[in-house]
């Protein structure tokens, strides 16, 4: 069954801005970025610690470091690891790549050990930009792993040295970390390049952008490709989908954009980094998303209109006692992606900011955007939406076939922004796609009358027991329910008769106390579980382990004793 689009159709999307904000549709993704660069060179583009940097010295900026990246022997199609957080180097290093025409590999600035050494060598990557407090994770990859350029970005670059020393004294302190042989300053590299000439290199739409890793939540993380038409179709995807509330801001503000989620991960990627500085916005980098003090503190100083985030991060803002002292009148649009957001946190967050939660779906397989709520939605709907414009979205059986009305199926996807395949992986791509351009997205899901699609879990994390299939989604949601459990995670483990039973994982409200029991857990799943749906085995945890955008690491709680 195809998902009827009520709202906006692809062939009728919502009205546009005022003239004033329109520009000759670009060809490529770069083309647009450098037309934005030029035609917005006055404005604002990136504001962090209170340093504003203007369109006119991120133009110049990514220029002189794209020099140098080809200064230092790096050619076109070559990879670049990103490792660095929310602040000013990112976009400039992102754009720097484009222009001299490298493939950009975010990494997350967290990561460690073996998940960081398979994405350097699995991505072969050539170079590496690395924040200076990555050094101590990085030292021993590099060893393994050696690359021929490494940039290392110091507490405060760009900021200006008054600055940069403020932010280094508020840092919390953490052990000096190594000096990495051989690595470059991101200072020098920028002053370096401004001396050198550009050889300025335009992407087509068929060209690789981003090689954008999945989470590896379940299993190795595959390097996922993104064309630079996949992520400018996207973006004009989410501006025509956004519009309503895009052009909803007083005309005499410019439109700003918190980043208060990781822009390593493709939600932030996209549908922040790339979407404000395509419609020429301001972007308020958040360095440390996690740290809800200092947002607080930010969101008190600035006017905004566009809070793209992570439910934990709407959650601990929305309890946060300074929620109260900001000034929420000028935020348009609360969006959410990622991980499903709780309804109690999206009516906290209602009550709190006016704003109501607009949830929408989408993976890295998807440039990321699949589906979205109405942008002009007064409450929180608890469904992801409905599919952009030029996307279409089925449902269908273990065979590919279309599920009937009504029927829960796979999610498979199908438009502009689907991936061209797995980075070195036919045999994994071909898995996941089906005949005629499908994306089987992993997803189990059901449409509602309207043609909403709701999310019911992963199908590859449902449990069979005995050939009965358990969602741990409705586990969990029984489990927490009751009283005394905090969170909790359902997963299928081996079992010599019936293939698998479920194994459940619980996080206590309070961690000092000894309720609920073991012998009460079970107790309240006999009372609203089938036999096949209890836990067999119940684990109590301090928390769960998580993703650095909050997901559950399923893998993690199945490989535990």
């Amino acid at each position: 069954m195809l998902a009827p689009r009520p709202w906006p159709r692809s062939d009728s999307a919502p009205p546009a801005e005022p003239a004033r904000e329109r520009a000759p549709a670009a060809a490529t993704l770069t083309a647009a970025l450098r037309a934005a660069l030029e035609r917005h060179a006055a404005r604002a583009a990136l504001r962090c610690h209170g340093r504003t940097l203007r369109y006119a010295e991120l133009d110049a900026a990514s220029r002189a470091l794209a020099a140098f990246w080809q200064q230092r022997g790096l050619a076109v199609g070559d990879r670049l690891a990103v490792m660095l957080s929310g602040g000013l180097p990112l976009p400039v290093a992102v754009l720097a790549a484009w222009r001299a025409g490298l493939v950009v590999v975010p990494v997350d600035p967290a990561l460690a050990g073996e998940a960081l050494l398979h994405q350097l060598r699995d991505s072969g990557a050539r170079a590496l930009v690395a924040d200076e407090a990555a050094a101590t994770a990085l030292a021993p990859v590099l060893e393994a792993q050696p690359l021929p350029l490494v940039v290392v970005a110091g507490v405060g670059e760009l900021l200006g040295p008054m600055r940069a020393a403020l932010v280094r004294r508020r840092q919390r302190p953490r052990p000096a970390a190594p000096a990495l042989p051989g690595a470059v300053p991101f200072a020098f590299a920028l002053a370096r390049g401004r001396v050198l000439p550009l050889a300025e290199h335009e992407p087509g739409p068929d060209d690789i952008a981003v090689l954008q890793y999945t989470g590896g939540t379940t299993g190795v993380a595959r390097g996922v490709v993104l064309l630079h038409g996949q992520l400018l179709a996207n973006l004009h995807q989410a501006e025509r989908w956004l519009q309503p509330a895009l052009a909803a801001r007083p005309r005499e503000e410019p439109w700003i954009t918190v980043a208060a989620l990781p822009l390593h991960h493709v939600f932030g990627f996209t549908l922040a980094l790339l979407l404000t500085l395509h419609r020429g916005g301001q972007l308020l980098l958040v360095p440390d998303w996690a740290d809800t003090d200092a947002l607080a503190a930010l969101l008190q100083r600035e006017r905004f209109h566009l809070f793209p985030s992570l439910n934990p991060v709407f959650e601990a803002l929305a309890r946060h006692p300074a929620a109260e002292r900001i000034d929420w009148s000028g935020l348009r649009l609360s969006l959410a992606g990622g991980l499903a957001v709780d309804p109690a946190t999206a009516m906290l967050w209602l009550l709190k900011t006016g704003s109501p939660i607009i949830q929408g779906y989408g993976l890295a397989e998807c440039s990321p955007a699949v589906t979205c709520n109405r942008v002009d939605d007064s409450q929180f709907s608890g469904h992801v939406g409905y599919p952009l414009p030029d996307t279409e979205v089925r449902l269908v059986d273990a065979e590919g076939q279309p599920v009937p009305p009504g029927a829960s199926g796979e999610v498979v996807v199908r438009g502009p922004q689907v991936m061209a395949g797995y980075w070195q992986r036919p045999d994994e791509t071909a898995r996941v796609m089906l005949p005629g351009g499908w994306l089987r997205t992993g997803d189990l899901g059901r449409f509602e009358p309207d043609g909403a699609l709701v999310l019911i879990d992963r199908l590859q994390d449902i449990v069979w027991v005995g050939g009965l299939p358990v969602v741990p989604n409705q586990v969990e949601e029984i489990v927490e329910n009751m009283p005394g459990v905090r969170e909790c995670a359902a997963v299928g483990v081996p079992h010599p008769e019936a293939g698998e039973v479920v194994k459940l994982v619980v996080v206590r409200a309070n961690p000092a106390a000894d309720q609920p029991t073991e012998a009460q857990l079970r107790a309240h799943c006999e009372r609203h579980l089938a036999g096949y749906q209890r836990p067999v085995h119940v684990v109590f945890s301090a928390r769960l382990p998580r993703s650095g955008t909050g997901k559950v690491l399923r893998r993690a709680l199945r490989a535990a004793p």
